[in-house]
């Protein structure tokens, strides 16, 4: 397939752009069981998993510069205690981390034996072949241990890092390409404060949004203004709010038609969506909407000029920690505004992973590595102690140390139950996936600069540039 000629080393610098932070992106497999480990006879079953089997090896392991890959390394002396392996790791700022991680896979010397990705990345490089299908170890009773409890990670983060390679196939079948460590769904955030001052509802439908918008102009003083969204000319705009109230609207990316790969982004629901968009940040974002990312929209939040916050869900959040900025306590979460009140929310979503290499010499204790720090003792002390939201495990979300953590959250936990279950990768797997959305949020900045005479212009434009991007894409 073309992927195999689009390779992460030469899209380094796209990986880049829409980075996240959210602390406080061949064959086809067998899918893994329900419940891995748990076989009658076997060791793990039986509770005599040896731990120490794999002592005396080393491990290299790629780590980016998050609250997950923080946890991580305060828990590597416990690792190597309990294992007798030992870790070199190395960890890498967002800036540079994914060019770093594409230059060593396509080494293929088997260094790094794991490394944190994203399930786009993970699209390029198990396309290359640098991914090692985790269903041969989730599968094989032997190798897990039986207080894993495959079942307790979140379905929709494990269902997000499966993908059968084909282009134009969706997420959720064949190889088991990483598991899942954090991840992030989009959801409304919003100053309860700016909204007591002027007597407004929190809005729950579209309409409303705009209209609560426009009326927060100024809300704060001069500069302040109504929603922080992203609208940097890079992926990242695209992915979190837009791209799941697209997909409310109806809308979709591309379709198979005729054995190829066809965009979609000039439908009429496309062109609908994309006309409310282009409203509502022209009547109630900021002046300065085109260079924002995640960083800026989050800190207008905290900083008073935002009344709200249309993003990741762990974003906000950053800015409500006792301390963190000058908002924090007013901040508070409710699900996404949609087309009509009572809709079910369809978020697209973000899942930090770790994956392994396939070109590991160290596959055995690499899995071992893999256990240890997605186990729900791993996941407790990252989430409760640490940063770690939004956690990949039910069991964590669950718990009380974490429950009395997120209670200051005003209902964090709450939206986040109401959005999870229909949360998923809402982008159409394929190779160009970097250029098609860059091209998106390229357009979507013209068509807000009136560089087209209307929507549909700009749409059919992008249409043609995505078509073309895809041309030469084989899909099942």
């Amino acid at each position: 397939m073309r992927g195999k000629r689009y390779l992460a080393l030469a899209l380094a610098s796209a990986l880049l752009a829409g980075t996240f932070s959210g602390c406080s992106g061949g064959s086809t497999g067998t899918a893994a069981s329900a419940n891995p480990g748990a076989s009658q006879g076997s060791a793990a079953a039986n509770g005599s998993f040896d731990w120490k089997k794999y002592s005396g090896t080393t491990l290299k392991v790629s780590l980016n510069q998050n609250c997950t890959g923080e946890a991580i390394i305060a828990k590597i002396p416990e690792f190597e205690k309990a294992t007798g392996i030992k870790v070199e790791h190395s960890i890498t700022p967002e800036a540079n981390y994914f060019d770093k991680v594409s230059t060593s896979l396509s080494s293929r010397s088997g260094d790094p034996d794991l490394f944190m990705s994203g399930p786009y990345q993970l699209w390029d490089y198990s396309s290359a072949g640098y991914v090692e299908d985790l269903n041969t170890y989730l599968n094989d009773p032997s190798k897990v241990p039986s207080d894993y409890d495959f079942k307790d990670l979140i379905p929709a983060t494990v269902n997000a890092l499966k993908w059968d390679g084909v282009a134009g196939h969706k997420v959720g079948s064949g190889k088991q390409l990483a598991l899942p460590m954090n991840f992030e769904i989009y959801s409304l955030a919003y100053n309860t404060e700016a909204f007591k001052k002027l007597n407004l509802e929190v809005p729950k439908t579209l309409d409303q949004l705009a209209e609560v918008s426009e009326k927060l102009k100024g809300w704060n003083g001069p500069g302040s203004y109504g929603l922080a969204i992203r609208g940097a000319r890079d992926w990242g705009t695209i992915h979190p709010a837009y791209m799941s109230e697209f997909t409310n609207y109806g809308a979709k990316d591309f379709a198979i038609e005729d054995g190829k790969l066809v965009s979609k982004v000039n439908s009429p629901e496309a062109v609908k969506m994309t006309s409310y968009w282009v409203d509502l940040i022209k009547k109630g974002c900021a002046s300065s909407w085109a260079k924002y990312t995640w960083y800026e929209a989050g800190a207008d939040l905290g900083a008073g000029k935002a009344a709200m916050l249309f993003d990741a869900d762990n974003n906000g959040i950053q800015q409500n920690w006792d301390g963190a900025s000058q908002e924090a306590g007013k901040i508070a979460w409710t699900t996404m505004p949609l087309v009509k009140e009572g809709d079910t929310p369809k978020s697209n979503m973000w899942v930090w992973s770790m994956a392994m290499n396939s070109n590991s010499k160290h596959k055995d204790a690499a899995w071992y590595f893999l256990l240890y720090f997605t186990s729900k003792d791993f996941f407790r002390y990252a989430s409760v102690e640490g940063k770690n939201v939004d956690p990949t495990r039910t069991s964590t979300w669950e718990d009380e140390g974490f429950k009395a953590k997120m209670a200051k959250q005003s209902g964090y936990i709450e939206t986040y139950q109401k959005t999870v279950e229909n949360a998923t990768i809402l982008f159409t797997p394929q190779p160009s996936f970097f250029e098609t959305t860059t091209d998106w949020a390229e357009t979507l900045q013209d068509i807000v600069a009136g560089k087209y005479s209307s929507v549909q212009e700009g749409m059919d434009t992008l249409k043609a540039k995505m078509d073309k991007a895809v041309e030469d894409v084989e899909v099942g």
